[in-house]
């Protein structure tokens, strides 16, 4: 692995003319603030232009020497701690640009202030500056890019201030701060504090903590009970992490140093560092309360290597970065925050942390001198030693992205590693770099050179990057002056420094591979944080980053293809991120004529994964010979299963043929044959696809089409679509498509709404027409499927279609595969009919008989105990007035739902000779009371109304219904039933039979 690619990052350079030498300096929105040394207590304003250029706006006074300043983006202030008279002030210096359009009015007050109106009015033509009274000196400061909180750390506390934005009148908004929160933190002198979206980190010389404030809504009659909240952690374990207090310790003449000590997310509690909450807002009805989350403490112990010296090992450099969401158009003007990274670092290593969703180390960065200062860019780490400036590759948006999109390592899209090494882009020598900060695409860069080397500096030399700096400066500081300089570096364009990856990339493609795919992901990643930068919408670059995106996305598809790497399935998701169709990628990667030519595991990977997609892209007859020939070379058993790729239509039928048989000598499959016949018939070889279909038997071949669904069915636009072989399986051999469909759909390989458009494309049958395939098809699933909710489903259709087509006297359009008695003995769905229904049928004169096998079909269904009634009830509607159909309809729904005597009415009404045979199938158990208590009184009754004239009842009465009555009832009971207008000697056998009974028992 390359560790320094020496590209060039940097372009030209710039000295911002400064009168008075820089003590401190920061970057605004589009301005750079210079605050001078003792001498003079002055800020410098300038204008930063194109390419560096500075254009001074003014300057301002302060109250002293500014000891620390920083600007925030929301709100636009300048913060600033000052000294005067050994005392320090923490001040805001507000609408500080009335003094670029020469007004030189300022106004002075306190934080908090109530301003009155006539005094606020001036406000709109003068600088302000806001006095923040501390009850302890500050150390240092930090403003929160998100929202313009400023978090100011004391002794042993930090401050947290809000901005206010206070409505004046309609014209005037005035900016003000409120202290809202003290973290109060003991024995902890800060030394730099960072703070971003409610995530605060604090560093002392050895030590890193790093916090979340969580909101809590409390009520306001609650707030002052809990003003002051504790968030104390857990004590550690004996002999466990160090506390800040104990991390060195004196005894006589020795110091002891605790070891270093790493603490992540919960366990970060065990730090031993209580922090107490004192909230100093008014409380209100809706009062914020926070509390606090440990993220991560690290404690280093002091350099012992060889590059210094124990009292110079401090941490430096602290800094919170926030990356963004990718921007969208719909989305430009609601970014909301991604990911929040840490850096932080010591004289010879750097340590970058992402602290969003995980906390954890993604980077170190070993310096290859001493480091005075650093600064992180969502893209590159710049890093300042004693002789050069260097810069560093960043995995931010790696992380990033991932964050974005937890599924990113898919086959659909990629993103290289977040552990990819970190290298070293560029190490440029400058003579005493001191101090670095970084503003949109520039650098801002403090030299102090020593005495002895200002002469060496006067000489021409190739240290600096532009001869035009050089002029500007010889001309700036004259003699006499004092060897230091502000520089604004311009960093080159993204495109430009992507191109000149790309180019040096290609020097290590034929010797070091894994370098060549290291500069491409450093491409890549340069790109994607560009992308991931909030103004990437409103970028002139938009469309040229957007292009090198694809493209470094084509390039990494171009490696792990070519070369014989282990993570070689990343070229399929990143010819998906190109862009780039298949037969593209062929041109790329298949050289014409080379019949030689070997091919790569990602290649033929991502060729495996395209072909096997549902795609629109139809590859020509040469591209389709040539992939056949790649296959048979590198992996021949994925031949047949290439072959019925849509991206295939076109490929030579006679060639294919010739490399499956070569196949088939050493691989006979059921699969390799059945594609044989599906190139038969495109071919329209009938004697070589009848012998091909012959080599298996129909259910070995239906089992094969699982295999490949592809050879009866191809996906259009999300569409399944019949093939040529379905077609022909439809007119030939019907049974063997139904087969092979039912074991697609318990294989998973076709969902039940696909199979019915793929039937009613088959047959032409419009949206609403069921063809008697599909039935046949339901009919078949109904057999195999276990699934309940699919078996209801199926039950219902089959009833429906039932009912449609007697109803609508259609007969279906082909001969139904299997008939009512197949089904009743192949399938527990399908029952017996019962004898009752076979009773009322054949005393009807039904004008259905054209339609016996969907009535008896109907019939069978309803006699199981599988189809759900109440369910079916709408459907079986249409039939409830029919003749003997409808009424065996209506008693079966009535017998499933328990509903006897509405059942035993409706015979007696409709059918009466099927009554008692009814009776005998149905009433029994808990409902054979109805014998006595409905069916004997009825039949009694009607006998007498009708007298001799009705033999059916009366020998139904006689033969079946007395004899079931005398053989349960009790002889009173039997007595009692009996009319008492009968006949004796009709009811006399009855009646010493059941008297018999009694004295028997």
């Amino acid at each position: 692995m390359v560790q320094l690619y020496n590209l060039h990052p940097f372009g030209s350079q710039r000295v911002v003319p400064c009168k008075q030498e820089p003590a401190h300096f920061c970057c605004g929105q589009d301005v750079l603030f210079v605050a001078s040394t003792a001498a003079s207590c002055r800020v410098e304003v300038f204008a930063v232009r194109e390419q560096g250029r500075c254009e001074a706006l003014g300057s301002f006074a302060t109250l002293g020497p500014v000891l620390r300043m920083a600007h925030s983006s929301a709100g636009d202030y300048l913060v600033t701690i000052e000294e005067k008279s050994k005392a320090t002030f923490l001040r805001a210096y507000m609408n500080w640009r009335c003094m670029a359009a020469g007004s030189s009015r300022v106004c002075v007050r306190m934080v908090g202030h109530k301003m009155e109106e006539s005094y606020s009015e001036t406000l709109k033509e003068q600088m302000s500056v806001v006095e923040m009274p501390l009850s302890d000196p500050p150390l240092c400061i930090s403003c929160c890019p998100v929202n313009g909180d400023l978090l100011v750390g004391c002794k042993n506390k930090l401050v947290m201030f809000c901005l206010k934005y206070l409505v004046i009148n309609q014209n005037l908004t005035v900016l003000d701060f409120e202290r809202s929160l003290i973290l109060h933190i003991d024995n902890l002198i800060p030394a730099e504090v960072a703070f971003c979206a409610r995530h605060i980190a604090v560093t002392t010389e050895l030590d890193v903590l790093i916090l979340k404030l969580e909101l809590v809504q409390r009520s306001a009659d609650r707030t002052e009970q809990c003003a002051q909240g504790v968030s104390a952690p857990e004590k550690a374990v004996d002999g466990g992490s160090p506390s800040t207090h104990t991390l060195q310790l004196e005894l006589d003449e020795f110091i002891i140093y605790q070891k270093p000590v790493e603490l992540l997310g919960e366990e970060s509690k065990l730090c031993e560092i209580p922090i107490t909450l004192e909230s100093t807002e008014l409380p209100t009805e809706d009062t914020k309360r926070f509390q606090v989350q440990y993220l991560l403490f690290r404690h280093f112990a002091p350099d012992q290597s060889p590059f210094g010296f124990c009292e110079e090992t401090k941490l430096h450099s602290l800094q919170l970065l926030p990356v963004y969401q990718t921007a969208y158009e719909e989305t430009e003007n609601k970014r909301k925050l991604l990911s929040l990274f840490c850096f932080f670092s010591l004289p010879h290593v750097g340590y970058l942390y992402s602290v969003g969703k995980l906390v954890e180390l993604i980077s170190t960065y070993q310096y290859s001198e001493k480091s005075e200062q650093a600064v992180l860019t969502p893209q590159f780490l710049h890093v300042i030693t004693s002789q050069n400036l260097q810069c560093f590759t960043v995995r931010c948006s790696a992380a990033a992205a991932r964050d974005e999109d937890p599924y990113i390592d898919t086959t659909v899209k990629a993103c290289p590693p977040v552990t990819l090494d970190v290298c070293t882009l560029r190490m440029q020598l400058f003579i005493g770099p001191r101090a670095i900060c970084h503003f949109k695409n520039h650098i801002i860069l403090l030299t102090k050179a020593d005495t002895e080397d200002i002469t060496e500096r006067r000489k021409p030399t190739r240290r600096m990057l532009s001869r035009k700096a050089d002029s500007i400066k010889s001309r700036t500081n004259s003699e006499s002056e004092p060897g230091w300089n502000l520089y604004i570096i311009n960093t080159v364009s993204t495109i430009q420094l992507y191109r000149e990856m790309v180019d040096y990339s290609r020097t290590y493609e034929n010797v070091k591979t894994e370098s060549c795919i290291h500069l491409l992901s450093e491409a890549h990643l340069l790109v994607r944080a560009a992308m991931m930068d909030p103004h990437f919408l409103k970028s002139d670059e938009k469309e040229d980053l957007l292009r090198a995106f694809r493209e470094s996305s084509a390039f990494l598809g171009d490696c792990y293809s070519r070369f014989d790497t282990k993570d070689y399935h990343l070229a399929l998701p990143y010819y998906r991120m190109s862009g780039l169709s298949m037969t593209e990628v062929l041109k790329r990667l298949v050289s014409e004529g080379d019949e030689i030519q070997t091919y790569e595991r990602g290649f033929i990977f991502y060729l495996t994964h395209s072909l096997n997609e549902d795609s629109n892209e139809e590859l020509s007859k040469e591209s389709g010979n040539k992939v056949l020939q790649i296959f048979y070379l590198m992996d021949p058993v994925q031949l047949p299963h290439i072959l019925c790729s849509p991206c295939m239509r076109n490929v030579c039928p006679l060639t294919a043929v010739k490399y499956l048989q070569k196949v088939e000598k050493m691989m006979p499959s059921v699969v390799l044959t059945l594609t044989k016949a599906f190139l038969a018939l495109k071919m329209g070889d009938l004697t070589m696809y009848e012998h091909e279909m012959d080599s298996y038997k129909e259910t070995t071949l239906a089992c094969g089409f699982i295999g490949q669904p592809r050879l009866l069915q191809q996906r259009k636009e999300g569409i399944v679509m019949p093939t040529e072989f379905a077609v022909h399986l439809k007119e030939m051999q019907p049974g063997l498509l139904v087969a092979a469909t039912v074991a697609l759909h318990e294989n998973s390989k076709i969902e039940l709404e696909e199979a019915d458009t793929f039937f009613k494309m088959l047959c032409s049958s419009s949206e609403n027409t069921i063809p008697q395939l599909l039935v046949d098809f339901w009919e078949a699933l109904l057999v195999v499927s276990s699934q309940e909710e699919i078996l209801q489903e199926l039950l219902l259709r089959v009833t429906s279609q039932y009912v449609w087509r007697i109803s609508k006297k259609q007969l279906p359009e082909t001969k139904p595969l299997k008939t009512t008695e197949d089904l009743i003995n192949s399938c527990s769905h399908f029952g017996l009919i019962f004898p009752w229904v076979t009773s009322i049928m054949s005393v009807g004169c039904s004008s259905d008989k054209d339609y016996c096998e969907d009535i008896s079909r109907l019939q069978s269904l309803l006699c199981s105990q599988s189809i759900n009634i109440a369910s079916a009830l709408p459907v079986l509607e249409p039939l409830t007035e029919a003749d003997d159909v409808g009424l065996t309809i209506r008693v079966l729904c009535d017998t499933r739902l328990g509903k006897y005597e509405e059942a035993i009415d409706q015979l007696l009404k409709k059918c009466p000779d099927a009554a008692v045979f009814y009776a005998q199938h149905e009433l029994k158990g808990d409902s054979q009371a109805l014998w006595w208590n409905k069916l004997l009184p009825e039949l009694c009754k009607r006998t007498r109304l009708t007298g001799n004239d009705c033999p059916v009842l009366i020998s139904s009465l006689k033969a079946e219904t007395l004899s079931i009555v005398a053989m349960e009832l009790e002889l009173r009971d039997f007595l009692s039933l009996l009319p008492e207008d009968g006949t004796a000697a009709f009811f006399l056998p009855h009646l010493l039979h059941c008297s018999q009974r009694k004295l028997l028992t």
